[in-house]
């Protein structure tokens, strides 16, 4: 991958955390199971439409996972994989991990949103180091996310805190898992994983494609709408 660095352009304002969080709630069809990778991805169970359900699974043994608890609604007992205070929606279980686990392994949820360190255009995912200053150099249950959620999304900001793109053509960390991922959400646009590689679908306002392929390492396509 490169390690060219760059910045925005100025007056682009790129979504905040929320906003990519929101972003990614509106496109989760209703009736969907979905599990809600630590970071970024937590808080949209904080965003989903109140017209939708959507059924949102814990790895740490939570079904009908609610948004985030505050106030008299926390309850120290119910948090999510990332031990952040969780509300309970109505008809919401607990069960234990291996139950959790098999719920991953065996198919039964429709997406798996998750943060990463990089995306290659072939939808290859890297989302944990082995750096002995990493905070989190583990991969956790990510390995079998990866692979067992009927499909993959990424919520993550587009650059890293040096300017160097995480969507990149071949990924420079170790790969969780290889063609896994369908969609990304970065803080500056939205993308699909094609044959082609990346296809652009959304840019944030301001920010032309010619300025996004200049932030990103791969190749990107423009969409066909």
């Amino acid at each position: 991958m490169t390690t060219t660095t760059a910045t925005l352009p100025a007056g682009v304002t790129p979504r905040t955390r929320p906003e990519m969080a929101a972003r990614a709630a509106a496109d989760i069809p209703d009736g969907w199971y979905v599990n809600l990778g630590i970071g970024i991805p937590i808080l949209i169970s904080d965003h989903v439409p109140v017209e939708r359900e959507v059924i949102f699974h814990s790895e740490n043994g939570i079904l009908g996972m609610g948004p985030a608890a505050t106030g008299n609604a926390i309850d120290p007992w119910v948090v999510n994989a990332a031990k952040k205070h969780v509300e309970l929606h109505p008809g919401g279980s607990f069960f234990n991990h291996s139950n959790s686990f098999g719920m991953i392994r065996g198919g039964h949820l429709d997406l798996c949103v998750m943060g990463a360190l990089e995306v290659s255009e072939k939808g290859d995912l890297a989302n944990w180091t082995t750096s002995a200053n990493d905070a989190a150099p583990a991969v956790g249950g990510a390995m079998d996310l990866a692979v067992g959620a009927k499909r993959i999304w990424i919520l993550m900001d587009h650059l890293t805190k040096d300017g160097v793109s995480k969507l990149v053509r071949t990924c420079s960390y170790p790969v969780t898992a290889l063609g896994t991922v369908s969609r990304v959400y970065t803080n500056l646009a939205v993308l699909d994983v094609t044959e082609r590689g990346f296809k652009v679908i959304e840019i944030v306002p301001g920010l032309s494609f010619d300025q996004l392929q200049a932030l990103t390492d791969s190749p990107l396509h423009q969409s066909e709408r």
